[in-house]
């Protein structure tokens, strides 16, 4: 197997840790096996590519969709970010939850990251590059988002001075979210 398998405490985050090979010119990991992903459970039907480049203390999320809700699967090539999964299914015993992981291109986890989830994720380094799959093709009338900042959800996060972006700041909190899924 290409992958093995660390579990987090929140049911549907998958984060996979892909088998390195290394020799004397660098090193080589599969970061995509469809037969793999699918014998896990985790959805192969990816119709788009995302490329995000950030400087530290950049937070982008919390973002979810709705109508066609979207799973994703994420990874760092360059730089490090906290990531940060919040349920959003209203039915989950664990809705309002959320998991921190660190991912960076030296431990090169992929995280599976269902519909359900808000993503959000925070720039550790001084800059970094994340690259996710997509099961649905981004529509913006779809795109919901919650404040990362909401002292409801109290993310530790690690940014000095947080930057986010003014739609993502002007979100709001897990309390007054709409179309909570």
């Amino acid at each position: 197997m290409a992958f093995t398998i660390v579990s987090t405490h929140l049911d549907g985050i998958v984060v996979l840790q892909p088998q390195r090979h290394d020799d004397n010119r660098g090193w080589f990991i599969e970061s995509f096996r469809e037969d793999q992903l699918r014998d896990l459970g985790i959805a192969t039907d990816f119709v788009q590519d995302n490329h995000s480049h950030s400087r530290r203390d950049v937070i982008r999320g919390l973002h979810y969709t709705v109508g066609q809700p979207m799973g994703k699967l994420l990874r760092v090539v360059r730089g490090a970010i906290q990531l940060v999964e919040l349920d959003v299914r209203s039915s989950s015993p664990t809705f309002g939850k959320h998991v921190t992981l660190d991912v960076n291109e030296e431990n090169q986890h992929i995280v599976w990251i269902p519909p359900g989830f808000a993503n959000g994720f925070c720039i550790v380094s001084d800059a970094a590059d994340v690259l996710y799959r997509c099961t649905h093709v981004y529509n913006p009338v779809n795109e919901r988002c919650i404040n990362a900042l909401d002292p409801v959800l109290a993310i530790p996060w690690k940014a000095a001075t947080p930057i986010l972006s003014g739609k993502d700041e002007a979100a709001p909190g897990l309390k007054d979210a709409v179309d909570v899924l």
